[in-house]
């Protein structure tokens, strides 16, 4: 099958990537924070935030990972989730499944996905992807853990352990080098009702809707190469809200091609330190701790944990580089 060619600039790829964004912020897309999980370690395995990076480790990649946050405040996040993506490079595809299960409060949230991605080779260089990710999502709400009680609210009363499970599905386009990428993602595309009803609130009627609004990511970053011994990882991580948006900042380097270590800040709120160790050719271990800047110190640090594990096809020669993310 011959390859499509395609001359390719790092500048072009900017452009592009600045101009999605400004559209995006033109349309004001809706999105809630808090209703995706917060990651700090997703650079090591952008999969979870994007599908169309399956197979773009070009191994059988395997991450788990563990997050709390805020441990300071009753009530925050917690989020687990392991996922496994592949290529099958004979049919130029990516596939992977994420189950993941989040917290917040009176909400638990458990969900499975399946992927499937297309990965076109632009040119000997260049690789672009497109990826879809569908599943199904469960919510549950335990009322109970909350200290608000209004016995003329009947909503309470009906919503305590409503349980229900929606449809979600996700997209997106990842372009990459060895030593640049550029991704960018929507999740909730069929923004899903999750609670939708009429209830009465001291004798007046209110509806109560719970919708699965459209979240997106803009991620860019690129590697630079020191020395044999030492690289440089600039990165930069984009969510759009409706009518302003967020964004993470992060340096990070690779030493002696065994460890990672970055810093990060995160707009609105604060930073952190990460650190990943390429243990052995296929074993990952990372650590993120994060804290907030001012009052919102008092929310206490993040912490989150990650595990990965790469198995290299039989049938692929490929060396797996630790300089690409």
């Amino acid at each position: 099958m011959p390859k499509l060619k395609c001359n390719v600039s790092v500048k072009n790829i900017i452009g592009f990537i600045v101009s999605v964004y400004i559209l995006f912020e033109y349309l004001q897309l809706p999105i809630i924070a808090q209703q995706d999980g917060q990651y700090s370690m997703y650079l090591f395995n952008q999969f979870i935030i994007n599908p169309a990076y399956a197979g773009a480790r070009e191994a059988i990649a395997t991450v788990g990972s563990i997050r709390n946050q805020w441990v300071s405040f009753p009530g925050a996040p917690q989020t687990a989730y392991i996922s496994v993506h592949a290529p099958l490079k004979k049919y130029h595809l990516g596939y992977g499944i994420i189950a993941l299960n989040e917290k917040l409060g009176a909400k638990n949230n458990s969900s499975a996905y399946a992927t499937l991605s297309y990965i076109l080779n632009i040119s000997t260089k260049w690789k672009l992807s497109f990826g879809i990710r569908a599943g199904a999502s469960n919510y549950k709400f335990d009322l109970s853990k909350t200290t608000y009680k209004d016995v003329n609210d009947n909503s309470f009363f009906v919503l305590n352990n409503y349980n229900k499970t929606v449809l979600d599905i996700d997209a997106g386009l990842y372009l990459r080098s060895r030593s640049f990428y550029a991704g960018m993602s929507l999740t909730h595309l069929n923004q899903a009702k999750v609670i939708n009803g009429s209830f009465d609130i001291n004798t007046t009627s209110s509806d109560v809707v719970y919708t699965l609004v459209l979240h997106a990511f803009y991620i860019i970053g690129k590697s630079f190469t020191i020395n044999k011994n030492f690289l440089i990882n600039a990165n930069i991580l984009f969510k759009v809200t409706k009518g302003s948006g967020c964004g993470d900042i992060s340096i990070n380097t690779l030493l002696y091609n065994r460890v990672w270590l970055g810093i990060f800040a995160r707009s609105d709120y604060g930073g952190g330190l990460l650190f990943q160790i390429i243990a052995t050719k296929s074993l990952r271990l990372g650590y993120a701790y994060e804290i907030g800047n001012n009052i919102k110190r008092a929310l206490g640090p993040s912490h989150e944990l990650m595990i990965g594990w790469d198995i290299k096809p039989k049938n692929n020669t490929t060396i797996i580089n630790p300089r690409f993310l």
